[in-house]
């Protein structure tokens, strides 16, 4: 396998373009206790450059979620999700979802039909466990992006065996799926089975609830302005980690928490 140590760019900026030029983050998270998750990688997203974002929420927390995030907009999730991503240009799947059985076949239909690429994160991941089998249902590229616990349930292993050895977990994530993984954690390993990079910006200040939601926006940003999903996946975790890194340095590690992150992303990205 061939390491990779240069980080791409940033996707060009046309100064003629317009909100729909820098792509549109379709996103699939939130639940009843779990805002949160929805809110940060909206706000991931944004801050990561898309011109748009759309997430799809339950009836009760569209209100809640418009006052927090004003510049996305939102879609009753009881409304048929038919067309709702392929109406972008890249999907986030997962953060704060849950694992109902609803829930379940709304991802289950999202991984299939979608025709843009994507991000799978969190409860997304979780509703996949096991990947025993070697086949992949989806239409469109994605990136899953486990901690070492959803890597280890993907395996039908343990966390423990997962971080033992980092980098056959990540190769046979992607074996299994034939799509990026970005396995989180120290060191995070991005690898989309021919190529691995190791990154080496952030913190342990990054190990803080929400800080992978976050990260999903942002990646899915990226993917959402055209850029190749394994190059969107380093690029993504390298600003994630500066931006951390950033933090970190003004506030403190022990400090850092997830809503400082989207701020400190857009100045990483000057």
């Amino acid at each position: 396998m061939r390491r990779i140590t240069k980080i791409p760019g940033f996707p060009p900026r046309s100064q003629a373009g317009h909100k729909g030029t820098f792509g549109t983050v379709a996103i699939l998270a939130g639940s009843p206790g779990m805002l949160g998750a929805a809110i940060l990688a909206a706000r991931g997203a944004l801050r990561g450059g898309a011109g748009l974002c759309r997430v799809c929420l339950p009836a009760s927390l569209m209100a809640p979620f418009t006052t927090a995030v004003p510049s996305a907009t939102t879609l009753r999730r009881s409304e048929a999700l038919r067309g709702f991503f392929d109406r972008a240009t890249a999907m986030v799947v997962g953060p704060g979802l849950g694992t109902s059985k609803a829930v379940g076949a709304q991802v289950r239909r999202a991984v299939e039909r979608s025709k843009v690429p994507g991000v799978l994160d969190a409860d997304a991941l979780n509703l996949m466990a096991p990947l025993r089998a070697r086949r992949w249902r989806g239409q469109a590229p994605a990136v899953l992006t486990p901690h070492p616990g959803e890597a280890a349930r993907l395996l039908g292993s343990d966390a423990d065996a997962v971080q033992s050895d980092r980098r056959a977990a990540v190769a046979e994530l992607c074996a299994r799926t034939g799509q990026v993984v970005v396995l989180k954690g120290q060191g995070t390993l991005v690898c989309d089975g021919a190529r691995l990079y190791q990154n080496r910006s952030g913190n342990d200040g990054l190990a803080t609830g929400g800080s992978g939601d976050v990260l999903a926006g942002l990646i899915g940003a990226l993917l959402a302005q055209a850029m190749d999903p394994f190059d969107a996946a380093c690029l993504g975790v390298y600003v994630h980690g500066k931006a951390g890194d950033l933090v970190a340095s003004r506030l403190s590690k022990p400090g850092l928490i997830a809503e400082d992150l989207p701020s400190a992303i857009a100045e990483v990205m000057r």
